[in-house]
């Protein structure tokens, strides 16, 4: 092999095994909550260092739901068991509304009280679908009578 090929695979190789290592250093951090706000039975979760896949983010969720619940008390589902709680990525943190479409919280004194909207994973419970979790750039799943997780496709 010439000198010039050893040289492309090398670099190759390199940025492979850059991009591996940065995958699974991000797979491996844990998840911070950075602050819950509550609006009857909606929960925005902000967070940083979130899962990336579907299966790590609804592992997460089944892993940590009753923390939620006992620390921030969510969810708070409504009189006909209907809740909601989405997983918003911290980002750069609150900023002042200014911007279109940013998400503010009354809960908080402005003006620094909204976020870029982000939104990275959600829980919503309904009587009619049950447990439904959906990944934002990726599917909605729920599990089937026997335990299973499956993948849905809703209208």
């Amino acid at each position: 092999m010439k000198m010039k090929n050893k040289k492309i695979l090398l670099t190759i190789c390199l940025v492979i095994s850059v991009l591996m290592a940065n995958l699974v250093w991000r797979s491996l951090r844990p998840a911070d909550i950075i602050a819950v706000h509550q609006d009857d039975d909606y929960s925005s979760v902000l967070v940083r260092n979130f899962p990336i896949s579907d299966r790590g983010q609804i592992n997460w969720w089944l892993k940590n739901k009753d923390m939620l619940k006992s620390r921030y008390g969510i969810p708070r589902p409504s009189s006909h068991g209907n809740f909601t709680i989405i997983f918003w990525d911290f980002g750069d943190g609150y900023k002042e509304e200014g911007k279109y479409d940013r998400l503010c919280f009354n809960d908080m004194k402005g003006p620094v009280n909204c976020i870029e909207k982000e939104a990275i994973f959600s829980v919503d419970n309904s009587p009619n679908l049950g447990t439904v979790f959906t990944v934002y750039d990726g599917g909605d799943y729920r599990f089937d009578k026997n335990g299973e997780l499956i993948e849905i496709h809703i209208e």
